[in-house]
């Protein structure tokens, strides 16, 4: 009976072990299953471009499927909202952008808190703004704003939702600008863009990667870049400051993150393999040429980028005055 009750707790600690053994292979093993990557934005957009040109390289190096998930709505918060509940384990992670900071302080908006509610992973690509027009609205930044002076309220700009940093940029062109452009918001880019080639809005600041496609057609005209400097994507295109409106500039950027409480050695493990995927020879310049600058960076250096961006956006919806109802 001894010799049983032996063989039995020897049994015991044998299986204990090697659950013990198992569970610690399959952390290190990380990872072992598909990857879900929220993008709370449409397909056709910036975010999803971008992503895309990322994520097949990430699968391969991860030895895992990346499988994207649209979820789009409430500038990026109900696909943030959702990676936010997700269990903290690697395998559902997000695409974070600007206007989640930009979200925190506008008010009207249920705000997510990337610091708070995730553990960031690697900044990815910094993207430009371009203010586009329909080709019949208007030649230059000063035509357009004669013709906005001359007919107030009459002209509408699209954004591609309520406190994105389209709108705010919209806002900012107005108070600079002195005119009275009426916003409409949309749930994303590519329907806003879609009513600007239409004629049913008569402006825009679109991010040039999901814009230049429309604008080398023909079908939408370039005005001005949202940025300090002119950009070799659109070499003959004045920035805003040289078009007549002064302080106005507004760089988006992509980052990947997971939700709070993921456990370091998986944030360790994705951050390696991102600086990978920019070392792999032709991504760079895929993202280059859709107007992408890739970035990539330690999980510190995000986390500081983010706190730095907190601070920033907060004055800046300050002074613009941006309101959501």
């Amino acid at each position: 009976m001894n010799a049983c009750l032996r063989a039995t707790r020897q049994w015991l600690v044998a299986i204990g072990l090697a659950a013990a053994a198992t569970g610690a292979w399959a952390q290190d093993s990380y990872p072992n299953q598909p990857i879900k990557l929220i993008v709370p934005w449409p397909a056709g957009g910036s975010v999803d471009i971008a992503t895309r040109i990322l994520v097949d390289q990430l699968a391969i190096n991860l030895g895992q499927p990346v499988v994207v998930d649209n979820r789009p709505g409430a500038a990026g918060n109900i696909g943030a909202a959702a990676a936010a509940k997700a269990a903290p384990d690697g395998y559902t992670l997000l695409i974070a952008t600007t206007p989640m900071i930009i979200n925190r302080y506008v008010s009207g908006i249920v705000p997510i808190d990337l610091s708070r509610h995730f553990t960031p992973i690697s900044e990815l690509v910094n993207t430009h703004y371009v203010l586009a027009v329909n080709p019949a609205v208007a030649g230059s930044v000063h035509d357009l704003v004669a013709k906005a002076k001359a007919a107030p309220g009459t002209m509408s700009y699209a954004s591609s939702g309520n406190g994105t940093q389209l709108h705010l940029l919209g806002e900012m062109f107005k108070r600079q600008a002195g005119v009275n452009i009426t916003h409409v918001p949309y749930k994303g880019g590519p329907p806003a863009l879609a009513d600007l080639v239409g004629g049913h809005v008569q402006m825009m600041f679109p991010g040039i990667p999901v814009v230049d496609p429309l604008i080398r057609s023909g079908q939408l005209k370039p005005l001005a870049v949202v940025s300090k400097r002119r950009l070799a994507l659109l070499p003959n295109v004045p920035t805003l400051a040289e078009a007549g409106i002064p302080n106005i500039d507004s760089t988006e950027w992509y980052g990947l993150v997971a939700p709070a409480g993921t456990p370091d050695k998986v944030v360790a493990r994705l951050a390696a393999e991102v600086l990978r995927v920019f070392k792999t020879p032709g991504v760079r310049e895929r993202l280059e040429s859709r107007g992408f600058e890739p970035v990539g960076g330690t999980p510190k250096e995000f986390a500081e980028l983010i706190d730095a961006e907190q601070k920033k956006w907060a004055e800046v919806v300050k002074q613009s005055g941006v309101r959501v109802d």
